[in-house]
């Protein structure tokens, strides 16, 4: 084959309509994720864009939405336990997982119910 994938470039997780400031609250308010400026063509569509190092997750409005409760992007955390006592202070529930060997990993819901991992390798 003359072509290979490199990289994820985003993952885009979907939201209701006008939820906006709300994915802004979670993301970048307690995720500390960078939200980043939308091409101007696709700023009616609505939603946001959140970016930390060289990836970005995309919450675009979907009309009839239906939250993703098994399909889900995973993100690797250095310090999960500090990002746990974040979520509790910041009142964010999240369930713990152990049924990865090697991994320190939990799940998170966004505001809209979509599911979120995030894991740190255990060395």
């Amino acid at each position: 084959m003359t072509f290979k994938f490199k990289a994820i470039d985003h993952v885009q997780l979907a939201a209701p309509k006008g939820s906006e400031d709300e994915a802004r609250k979670f993301f970048s308010g307690i995720l500390g994720f960078e939200e980043i400026e939308k091409p101007a063509e696709l700023k009616k569509r609505g939603g946001a864009w959140f970016q930390f190092g060289s990836v970005q997750i995309h919450v675009g409005v979907e009309e009839g939405f239906v939250p993703a409760k098994k399909a889900h992007p995973a993100f690797e955390v250095e310090n999960i336990e500090e990002l746990k006592k974040h979520l509790s202070v910041s009142g964010v529930e999240y369930l713990e997982d152990d049924k990865l060997p090697g991994t320190n990993r939990m799940y998170v819901s966004d505001p809209f119910g979509n599911r979120i991992e995030l894991l740190e390798r255990v060395r």
